[in-house]
Parts: C-alpha cells; sequence; structure tokens
C-alpha cells in the first residue's frame, strides 16, 4: 500500500477554477468506484494551499487516480494555477485510527 501527500499554493484568482477540477475528480471518482483508492482534499486556512492524500493498493505501485481522465484534466494546467508549485512526498504510516478505512 502506497500513501502520498501532496501540497501547492494556488494563485488568488484561480481558486475556484481549482476547485472546479477537484470536484470534478470527485465525482468521476463516485461514478467509478476505484477498488483499492481512498483519496482527499482539503483547503488549508490561507485559502489558497491545497493538500491531497491518496492511499492505494496498486499492485505494480502506480496510482490509480493518475490514470482518470478528470484527474488527467486537474493535472494539466497544474502549473499555470500555481504560485508554489505542488511536492509530492510519501508518508509512511506511524499509527493511525479510522483514518484510512477499516
Amino acid at each position: 500500500m502506497r500513501r502520498l501527500m501532496v501540497r501547492y499554493k494556488i494563485k488568488a484568482d484561480r481558486v475556484a477554477e481549482n476547485e472546479r477540477y477537484v470536484a470534478a475528480v470527485f465525482e468521476e471518482l463516485r461514478r467509478n468506484q476505484t477498488p483499492g483508492l481512498r483519496y482527499a482534499t482539503f483547503k488549508l486556512a490561507d485559502g489558497l494551499s491545497f493538500v491531497h492524500i491518496v492511499s492505494h493498493e496498486s499492485p505494480n505501485n502506480g496510482n490509480p487516480l493518475s490514470e482518470l481522465p478528470a484527474f488527467k484534466a486537474f493535472a494539466s494546467t497544474i502549473e499555470e494555477r500555481c504560485e508554489e508549485l505542488p511536492v509530492a512526498v510519501d508518508l509512511l504510516e506511524v499509527g493511525s485510527y479510522r483514518f484510512f478505512g477499516e
């Protein structure tokens, strides 16, 4: 199982656009019900920074999220929306309580 966190900061005039892209990803996930994938997006208190957390059980260690058309659309223009580019880090669980499901 792989867990990843991605953090970035959006330009102030592009926040609503970014949220529309994110909403489209979640809508596609609800339709597809991708097995073994858990995903959450959070907006930080500054209103510009976003954190995405993904957990997946892909056998080839690829990220099934990146195969979704809505996610591809989100990612295709992320650099032009960003004030600070995405930084991805692997998460190594020390402990959690119901965070990634039972």
